[in-house]
């Protein structure tokens, strides 16, 4: 399974963004070989429709789970649609969330945001 996360850096301390579209990177925890990659978000410049973006960047790269602060409705839409769920993530460094997801620890993300228009918060 593939876990993602919305990081400001690329590094096992990587701080969570606040903002899932426009994130400069996503961690992907990948629990078969235990193993913390980081992508590029290609989203995160775009003019327009950042959150649907990245979203459809990470059905494209196969993750079943999304940690996050936040998440707009549109993004979401395009994640439920691909059966990935999204779980509120908390304000420590990335590599702790997806421990305390591993161990049920973080609650499903239930609240949806309009979205961010324009260029949001990094």
């Amino acid at each position: 399974m593939k876990i993602a996360i919305p990081t400001n850096d690329k590094t096992d301390a990587a701080k969570v963004c606040v903002s899932f579209g426009r994130a400069p990177y996503f961690g992907i925890f990948d629990t078969e070989n235990n193993l913390l990659d980081f992508i590029d978000n290609m989203a995160a410049e775009s003019s327009g429709g950042a959150g649907i973006k990245a979203a459809q960047q990470l059905v494209d790269a196969g993750v079943s789970v999304l940690l996050t602060p936040r998440c707009g409705e549109n993004a979401a839409d395009v994640l439920s649609a691909s059966k990935i769920k999204i779980y509120k993530s908390e304000n420590i460094i990335a590599e702790e969330n997806i421990k305390k997801y591993i161990n049920n620890e973080l609650k499903l993300l239930y609240e949806r945001h309009p979205g961010i228009h324009g260029n949001g918060e990094k």
